[in-house]
């Protein structure tokens, strides 16, 4: 098993999402790039999304959905934060 292995990007990224909740003004400056209006809901709402997905690709059972939504999850960050800033 690596050290980057499905189950420890997982316990990372679910610590990450977890961290928004302890922590929500490091992740404002990072959130607003691509949600500029209400940003401090969407710090909570992704920090849900990212504990859920994390936890997900922890355990084996789930690994794939846990996969297939982080990836789905990154390409709609990457489409807000463009959709953003080519509206500014």
């Amino acid at each position: 098993m690596g050290l980057l292995s499905f189950g420890t990007v997982g316990f990372a990224m679910a610590a990450t999402g977890a961290a928004h909740f302890v922590a929500p003004e490091a992740f404002a400056g990072i959130t607003k790039a691509a949600f500029p209006d209400d940003t401090a809901t969407w710090v909570i709402r992704n920090g849900a999304t990212e504990t859920a997905v994390g936890l997900a690709m922890m355990a084996p059972p789930t690994r794939k959905l846990g996969v297939a939504a982080l990836l789905g999850y990154v390409g709609w960050l990457g489409y807000n934060a463009a959709k953003v800033k080519n509206n500014a």
